[in-house]
């Protein structure tokens, strides 16, 4: 037996399946494409999270785009994060190449052009369905998390979220937030005393800063209504194929706490939401975080806590999350051992860190008789990667050097006119576009804040006039008092007892 034939035996057996799949391509060996060696990874096991990495310019994207594509075939929706803005040509078709044509004539897997379902969302002001959350959906533990704020700070979060659910006042955004924070302190400082203890301004203060940082971010156009609905990213379109949901993230690239907000109100949402789906053989939604770095950048101890368990926990609800970016090391170690799929692009050893990262990432990878994994990784070409994925039974397949088919859809944007006709076909704008300020805590607490002066004002005028009438009343008692004297005083000097008294004292004084 040739060694290419033991070779191709090995991938064939190793990416066996038996429930539906998707082609990533056909697996090298000795630096040539095997033809037929198809990598193939089950819809099954599609839940079990996933990597894609690579340095710059090694063809991240074209594998996100490729994946992304046959998902939708399959009928399962995706929602895919663009941050550089190279997206949006998924719903038009590839004019095809030459060089497409003669990749997959090496593969064995038959070219076809097509577009397919697309959706653009927005979390900013650029064109698009708006994505929005309300403060009251996030909660006090995932809002304090994403603030990083002290165990006090998160306590006095917790009491505002308790004070607004008792009076009725509804959380949708931000300033509603800082308004019941300052009515903590300052107006209702005695009634929040009394039912929830004393609250510290300095706290108060400390939280408002933190806010005021998230909304320097833009994170005042994310919080409010109407606050979008998780359901709406699992829609397939009328020839039953699943919609790629493409949210532009072109602006906030500088704004990683914005991105890390709201990939996880994002996905604490889509995990309270979702039923539990148990071993269905096929996702419900696949989610991929291109730049994911971002995701982690700054991010607090806590804050890393609630994304490991998030990713621990989501795939039971069949959703599967699929982290893009340059170096695996980008992506923590205790979400990094959640990962089944590994597609590992090349990676360049410029220097002894470079060559340091190329070790580890390495080891992350099965032993292959056929590869020397570190010395393989820095000599990929462009479309080519490293894959291990997770078979049906949940075990690792064969590592495969994989020459990646290329995406069906077009490798580039959309022009602006297509954009805007992609646009106008949206059902989800009317839904989600029109902004909705209804009444909340903000205003319920001004006018709260607006009776209690007008009752205070009211209280110190009849003060006023109760001490004004009081004064009148002593005035006019000490006047009577001096009538009556006056009048005693006159009625006895002229009294008859007291002239003839009178008289006779002169009579005896002028005798």
């Amino acid at each position: 037996m040739s060694d290419n034939k033991a070779f191709l035996d090995h991938i064939n057996e190793g990416y066996k399946t038996k429930g539906d799949f998707i082609t990533m391509g056909a697996a090298m060996h000795n630096g040539e494409t095997v033809t037929d060696a198809h990598v193939k990874v089950p819809l099954k096991t599609l839940n079990r999270h996933g990597l894609i990495a690579g340095a710059t310019g090694t063809g991240k994207t074209k594998t996100l785009q490729v994946i992304a594509e046959n998902l939708s075939e399959q009928g399962i929706p995706v929602l895919l994060m663009d941050i550089k803005g190279d997206l949006s040509g998924i719903a038009a078709a590839s004019p095809g190449h030459p060089k497409i044509d003669e990749r997959h004539e090496k593969i064995g897997i038959p070219f076809e052009a097509k577009g397919f379902p697309v959706e653009i969302l927005s979390l900013s002001e650029q064109d698009g369905v708006r994505l929005r959350a309300t403060v009251s959906e996030f909660g006090p533990v995932l809002l304090s998390r994403i603030l990083d704020v002290t165990e006090t700070q998160a306590g006095i979060i917790s009491i505002i979220f308790k004070y607004c659910d008792d009076n009725k006042l509804p959380l949708l955004d931000l300033k509603d937030l800082k308004k019941v924070l300052q009515f903590s302190t300052q107006e209702g400082k005695k009634e929040l005393e009394k039912d929830y203890g004393r609250i510290s301004t300095a706290s108060t203060g400390s939280i408002l800063r933190k806010i005021v940082e998230l909304e320097q971010q833009g994170a005042d156009l994310f919080f409010g209504e109407k606050s979008f609905e998780v359901e709406d990213l699992c829609r397939v379109d009328e020839n039953g194929r699943g919609i790629i949901n493409i949210i532009r993230l072109t602006d906030i690239q500088d704004r990683p706490k914005l991105f890390s907000t709201f990939m996880l109100s994002l996905l604490a949402e889509i995990y309270g939401t979702f039923p539990e789906q148990g071993d269905s053989g096929r996702p419900e939604l696949i989610i991929f975080l291109d730049e994911a770095h971002l995701i982690f950048k700054q991010a607090s101890n806590a804050l890393m806590d609630q994304i490991e368990s998030i990713v621990k926990l989501i795939r039971s609800k069949g959703v599967g999350l699929y982290f893009v970016t340059q170096n695996p090391t980008d992506v923590p170690d205790g979400v990094l051992g959640q990962l089944g799929l590994k597609v590992q692009h090349a990676l360049r050893a410029f220097t002894a860190k470079d060559r340091k990262a190329i070790k580890l990432t390495a080891e992350n990878y099965p032993i292959s008789e056929y590869y020397d994994t570190k010395e393989i990784l820095t000599s990929l070409g462009i479309g080519e990667a490293l894959i291990s994925a997770l078979d049906e039974k949940g075990r690792p397949t064969p590592l495969a050097a994989t020459m990646l088919r290329a995406p069906m859809s077009r490798m580039d944007v959309l022009t602006d006119n297509e954009l805007k006709a992609l646009l106008k076909k949206s059902k989800l704008t009317s839904k989600y576009n029109k902004e909705i300020d209804r009444e909340s805590a903000y205003e319920l607490l001004g006018e709260k804040i607006e009776k209690a002066e007008a009752a205070e004002a009211k209280a110190a005028a009849k003060k006023e006039r109760e001490k004004l009438e009081k004064s009148k009343s002593s005035s006019r008692s000490r006047s009577r008092r001096t009538s009556t004297t006056e009048k005693a005083v006159i009625k006895v000097l002229t009294s008859a007892t007291f002239i003839r008294g009178a008289l006779g004292v002169l009579n005896k004084l002028l005798k």
